[in-house]
């Protein structure tokens, strides 16, 4: 199997060493093998940081992608992931409606024009004090 020197996988992957090496730490990432002294990883560890990252990105803390990762493939780990994905959606839903309204926000501040924080109407009308 091939194997991935740290600084190669940390290229690979767009990370620091340092993050894979706390990764590891944590237990998201298996405890490397030592070639000549250097951590190097199985090139499959690739496809475990993408899952790792497209978990976060989808708001999962790292305690709870690390749990994911423990779980045993199988019936387990589909129950287990159906718990958190439930728990997370409401999360999801909530960050959506608040990003929407810090869109909105920039926005109508773009379509005002006045650019003046001072005199805003926007920032000093009945919205701004609620």
């Amino acid at each position: 199997m091939r194997q991935l020197a740290i600084g190669e996988l940390a290229r690979r992957v767009g990370m620091r060493p340092s993050a894979l090496r706390y990764y590891e730490s944590i237990g998201l990432l298996p405890p490397a093998e030592r070639a000549a002294g250097r951590r190097v990883y199985p090139a499959a560890v690739v496809r475990r940081i993408a899952l790792i990252r497209m978990a976060q990105r989808a708001g999962f803390t790292l305690a709870e992608i690390r749990r994911l990762l423990e779980a045993d493939s199988g019936r387990g780990a589909t129950r287990q992931w159906r718990a958190l994905a439930e728990r997370k959606l409401p999360e999801l839903d909530l960050f959506i409606r608040q990003t929407q309204l810090l869109r909105d926000a920039v926005a109508d501040c773009l379509a005002c024009g006045c650019m003046n924080f001072d005199t805003c109407e926007l920032l000093s009308g009945p919205a701004a004090e609620a």
